[in-house]
Parts: structure tokens; C-alpha cells; sequence
């Protein structure tokens, strides 16, 4: 057997953040729908690290409208939270802090639904798809989009169930 050193402090850390933290790296990494601007909501925000910098971010937010887009109307404010952001400072990280989060952060949150919404022209879904969430819905937008100021674009609604 070989024996490895041992680090006092761990390599990799998922850990609660500020959305002020998160949004200054959704700006530094480029994030096409950049910062999260949701009026009074904090959001709930975490970030992974790695030696102490922060690789990925994730925030999570109660629903905008009473109900998720694309006819889902049994996804409520009260049984469903919007993972409304995901990033990460290089490929592949995305789907790390994906997988932390929903393993050990929603599950947390009190809610039986997590959904996302992912930009149809910009991502191919893998990352939620490998990681076992269901495609249930897509959102055809139109005008502008009051975040971005993009020209609206066909949107994916993808889901976490509860399994607990």
C-alpha cells in the first residue's frame, strides 16, 4: 500500500456564498445570462472550491411566476425551486457542482421539485441529462429578454425529483 500525505485542510470544498460573490464570478467567467438581478431575493448561493479559489457557483431561487413554464402547472412556488444558475470557471466543473448540489443541497431546501431552465440554442443538455434530470418541457420566448437584453430564444425545463 502506498501512503499518501495528508493535508490539513481539504482539497475541494462546496460551501454557501453570497450572491455579490457568485455574480462577480458569473461576470469573470462570462456567463451568457450574466449576474442573477431578481429584485429583493437573495437567493440560496454556493460555490466550489478548490484550494481556496472558487471553481463553480450554483444559486437557487423561489419561482418568478406562480407556476413552471410549458404547462407544468403542478410545479408551484411552494413544492418546486429554480436552480437559476450554474457555472463554472472551466469545462467539466458545471456538472461536479451540479451533482453536489443536488445530492447535498436540495435535498436541504424543503422542496419536491428542482427545475432548471437551459437556453436550447446555446447547450446541448448534457449536463443535466447525464446527471438523471428529466427534460419535461420547452418554452418557446419571444421579445427580449429583460435580464440579458438578448433577442428571446427557445428554453429547455429540465427537473429533479424529490426521491426522498
Amino acid at each position: 500500500m502506498v501512503s499518501h500525505p495528508r493535508s490539513l485542510l481539504p482539497l475541494v470544498t462546496f460551501e454557501s456564498s453570497t450572491l455579490t460573490h457568485v455574480n462577480d464570478c458569473l461576470i469573470a467567467w462570462g456567463h451568457r445570462m450574466g449576474p442573477v438581478l431578481r429584485g429583493n431575493q437573495a437567493g440560496i448561493c454556493h460555490a466550489l472550491l478548490h484550494d481556496g479559489d472558487t471553481v463553480a457557483v450554483t444559486t437557487a431561487h423561489t419561482l418568478i411566476r406562480e407556476t413552471v413554464g410549458g404547462g407544468n402547472n403542478y410545479l408551484t412556488r411552494e413544492n418546486t425551486i429554480e436552480l437559476s444558475r450554474l457555472c463554472a470557471s472551466r469545462p467539466g466543473l458545471c456538472r461536479v457542482a451540479l451533482r453536489i448540489w443536488r445530492e447535498f443541497v436540495f435535498p436541504t431546501l424543503g422542496y419536491n421539485y428542482a427545475i432548471s431552465y437551459q437556453d436550447a440554442d446555446m447547450h446541448t443538455g448534457s449536463t443535466y441529462r447525464f446527471d438523471g434530470w428529466k427534460r419535461i418541457g420547452d418554452l418557446a420566448v419571444s421579445g427580449t429578454d429583460s435580464r440579458s437584453g438578448r433577442k428571446g430564444r427557445k428554453k429547455w425545463v429540465w427537473m429533479w425529483e424529490s426521491r426522498v
